[in-house]
Order: structure tokens, then C-alpha cells, then sequence
């Protein structure tokens, strides 16, 4: 199994980000870079929950959304063709004096297959680096859908 804990700063208000995480329409994959439109199913949406297939490069996981939390969203895997388990995400927002964001952000990756154990052995060893890019892009998408400056992040 495979955690990671992310911590940024966007510009993007709490609302705007989970309003990013919650729009499952067309050009979804422009935010969400690992969310190839091929994949994307929707099985039911309510005022705080979703129940979407996403995925891409031959990844696809089914995730229960739930932002009953208008500072939290969680995205719980519940089938994969690659995870298990534990597996999902947890995005949590906290909004700052300064108006800015603090986005801190949890990925479980646990295999439940060879395909699945062997990617989270690599993610495990090398994940931060391949996980941390797209979220990079996905703040920055969300900043630029709501017309709001990028924030610099410092060298951590």
C-alpha cells in the first residue's frame, strides 16, 4: 500500500475547488489531467455525492464522492481494475487570512491484484514525484477556470 499527504496553497476559494472536484461535464480531463473523458461514466449524482468511473492509461477506479463537508471531499474507491481496499482520496481545504487556500490532500493506493500491488510498490518508491505533478496542474486549473492568480509555492 502506498499514502501520500500533499499540502499546497491556491488561490481558489473552498467552494471553487470543490466545485472543480464535483463537475463531472465535458472537458473535465483539462482540470483533471488523469481523468480521460474515454473513462468517465456517471452512475448517480446528488446535492453532495457522486458515484463516477474515471480513470486513464488503462487505470479506471469507480469512486464514491461525497462533499457533504463543504471543506472536505472524499473520493472512495469502490471498484478498480488496479485498486483496493483502502484506496481513495481526501481533499481538504482551509481557507487562510490572507485569502488563499490551504489544500491538503490524501492518496491511498492499495493493489488488489499483481497489476495493482507491482504500480503501488512503484508508486511507493517514486509516487510523490508522479502524484505531485498532476495535482500541481490540477491547482493551477482550477485557478485559471475561476480567473484567479496562481499562487508561487515555496521549495519545500
Amino acid at each position: 500500500m502506498a499514502e501520500f499527504h500533499f499540502t499546497e496553497t491556491t488561490s481558489a476559494t473552498p467552494e471553487e475547488f470543490v466545485a472543480a472536484l464535483t463537475d463531472f461535464g465535458p472537458g473535465r480531463e483539462e482540470v483533471f489531467g488523469k481523468s480521460d473523458e474515454k473513462y468517465l461514466h456517471v452512475y448517480s449524482t446528488g446535492p453532495t455525492s457522486a458515484d463516477v468511473k474515471e480513470g486513464s492509461s488503462g487505470f479506471w477506479e469507480r469512486l464514491q464522492y461525497d462533499w457533504s463537508d463543504p471543506r472536505r471531499v472524499t473520493m472512495k474507491t469502490v471498484d478498480s481494475n488496479t485498486w483496493g481496499g483502502h484506496s481513495g482520496h481526501v481533499y481538504a481545504f482551509t481557507p487562510q487570512p490572507d485569502g488563499t487556500t490551504r489544500l491538503d490532500v490524501d492518496v491511498v493506493r492499495e493493489g488488489k491484484n499483481v497489476k495493482g500491488k507491482f504500480t503501488a510498490l512503484m508508486l511507493g518508491s517514486v509516487g510523490r514525484s508522479v502524484l505531485e505533478k498532476p495535482l500541481k496542474s490540477t491547482i493551477k486549473a482550477v485557478e485559471d477556470r475561476n480567473n484567479r492568480p496562481h499562487v508561487q509555492q515555496s521549495a519545500s
